[in-house]
């Protein structure tokens, strides 16, 4: 439950009489050990992640992770891929449809990381010919049944024409990307068989890709909720292909999940300190963590008040939590500092420019949120020199 989600001491800060409420803390002792146990259920190969940074968000934890041996990345946005760039990733895959101008910022990063092996995603022929000319390799995008981007896994002519024109165009064909996503909802054994029936559509893709001739490099499947199922199935061992998995929110994790992943080994890495601010009435004491401090994206509850089982919250509004109260004895004063652990942790970094990093309880250091957000909107002031105030800003940002 998550109203139910216990204490641990080493989440307490200490000295946060000075600290502006509602704060995004980081504990990398904790990020460290979520890092190494991911690594361990790989058999200790750190090259079979391809985390995505869409959670971790800060240079600080993307340094963190290539300390320890992750060199593959991925990610949303073209600020994302600048600070994975700038972090000292040395792969990364660009996993959203880019077009137009956005397309266009891509290839002046690649340009200005040379060394750095860029992928992007297409599922249509349009967007696999614009990348001609740049060094910049394409992954097929694989529609899962998200329903949101790619081919259909069934429709193996049209993938083979596609993976054949991109050949053809002078560009490389890295693989494909199959983010079987939607799998979250569900106990992990009606999680495993749904993603295993997707693997094997997946394989059978492969196979046919293969009988036309063409290799497949490397196929990358699984956010957080089917890691383990992707880790059980056997069909991608000794596949013919690199096989990565590519979970993101388990670097920091949240309630949802800590839930999906119960007997894993991971701990959460990041909260929100908030302080009550108000007791409207009986029964009901406020928070100052609304919607823009802890994401609502995933619904009501968007957290859970860590330690405290006997508060509840309820529907936010944009800078106020509401939290209901079953003990009246146990209402929090005005002033308290509560320990949230949110729902969907993804979005709600991304909602803080800052944070505190703190190492046995002591603020060791206020670290940059670098790939909040993204980058400026017009694509000639990015072009522009950094005499321009605006593309330092850019750059000093990360």
């Amino acid at each position: 439950m998550l109203s139910e989600y216990p204490w641990d001491e080493s989440h307490r800060v200490t000295g946060i009489e000075d600290v502006l409420t509602p704060a995004l803390v980081l504990y990398p002792d904790i990020v460290a050990s979520n890092i190494a146990r991911t690594v361990q259920l790989l058999g200790g190969n750190a090259d079979r992640w391809r985390v995505h940074i869409k959670t971790a968000k800060l240079a600080y934890t993307l340094r963190m992770l290539i300390e320890r041996g992750v060199r593959n990345f991925k990610c949303a946005t073209t600020l994302e891929l600048l600070v994975a760039c700038r972090s000292g990733a040395t792969d990364v895959l660009l996993a959203f449809p880019v077009m137009g101008a956005n397309a266009r910022r891509v290839r002046e990063i690649a340009d200005q990381f040379p060394d750095i092996r860029i992928s992007v995603l297409a599922e249509n022929e349009e967007q696999a010919l614009q990348w001609q000319g740049s060094a910049v390799g394409v992954f097929l995008d694989i529609n899962p049944g998200m329903n949101r981007t790619g081919v259909e896994p069934g429709d193996g002519n049209k993938i083979v024409r596609l993976v054949r024109g991109i050949g053809e165009a002078g560009l490389e064909f890295r693989g494909l990307h199959y983010y079987d996503g939607q799998y979250g909802g569900l106990d992990e054994r009606e999680r495993t068989a749904a993603a295993h029936a997707g693997y094997d559509r997946l394989l059978k893709l492969v196979d046919q890709l293969r009988h036309g001739g063409l290799r497949v490099p490397e196929v990358i499947t699984a956010g957080t909720p089917t890691f383990p199922s992707s880790l059980t199935y056997e069909g991608f061992a000794g596949g013919g292909f690199v096989h990565r998995v590519s979970p993101g929110t388990i670097v920091y994790c949240d309630a949802s999940s800590l839930a999906e992943l119960p007997n894993y080994g991971y701990a959460p890495a990041v909260l929100v300190l908030t302080r009550v601010v108000s007791h409207p009435r009986d029964g009901i004491v406020t928070c100052d963590a609304g919607h823009k401090a802890v994401s609502a994206d995933a619904g009501v509850p968007t957290c859970a008040v860590v330690g405290h089982p006997e508060l509840m919250p309820l529907k936010p509004s944009e800078e106020h939590l509401p939290l209901s109260v079953k003990e009246e004895k146990r209402r929090p004063q005005v002033g308290q500092a509560l320990y949230l652990l949110p729902r969907h942790v993804c979005p709600t970094v991304n909602n803080f420019d800052s944070a505190l990093v703190v190492r046995n309880g002591e603020i060791v250091s206020v670290e940059d949120v670098s790939a909040r957000g993204h980058e400026a909107p017009l694509l000639q002031t990015l072009e522009a020199s950094t005499d321009s105030s605006v593309t330092r800003a850019v750059i000093e940002k990360v």
